[in-house]
């Protein structure tokens, strides 16, 4: 499995782009491939779907995208065909919002979703799905990491992360994420 590939985009298409790692062009499936500049580096993250017919990469712009993505793969009657345009059209938060509220209108807005399939997503999904706490962690993405692995949960990183000064060193960073944490 991928989780996620870091290269420049070298081309985009209608529902795909291709990234180039290390002189290898991977072809990802995503929801708005034109938010994806040429010639610049990214970090998409991917999901790998294997068939027996079928090896796809499906790639998104942030990890919250990817997880709900995951989610709505797991309900009966929704593949990654039909939960990919989903986030072309929605954000995550509307989609959450309109699963934890019972929006049927809002998700059948989706191509290729009745009625039946929004109230399929909403009887599983509903009250298994977080809201993610909108803290911007733009630069925060080692600081983070570094002290999940000391065994921090994400939900209290993210409440210290305002008041960490960006102009630090990494490690300096965490030092200091590290004394908030611990008062």
């Amino acid at each position: 499995m991928f989780s996620f590939i870091k290269g420049i985009v070298r081309e985009t298409e209608k529902n795909y782009i291709t990234v180039e790692n290390n002189g290898i062009g991977y072809q990802i499936f995503v929801a708005n491939p034109f938010g994806f500049p040429i010639d610049e580096e990214q970090k998409v993250f991917i999901y790998t779907y294997i068939k027996e017919d079928e090896f796809s990469l499906y790639g998104f712009n942030t990890l919250e995208e990817k997880e709900l993505f995951l989610k709505l793969i797991s309900v009966k009657g929704v593949g990654p065909k039909l939960a990919l345009p989903m986030f072309a059209l929605g954000s995550v938060t509307g989609i959450l919002d309109a699963i934890d509220r019972e929006n049927i209108l809002y998700l059948t807005k989706f191509p290729k979703v009745g009625e039946k399939v929004a109230r399929q997503i909403i009887l599983d999904l509903k009250g298994k799905l977080v809201k993610k706490e909108n803290v911007s962690t733009t630069g925060f993405e080692e600081v983070i990491e570094a002290l999940e692995s000391l065994g921090y949960k994400t939900a209290d990183i993210k409440k210290v992360l305002p008041q960490i000064d960006t102009s630090l060193k990494i490690e300096e960073q965490i030092k200091e994420a590290l004394k908030l944490l611990l008062k």
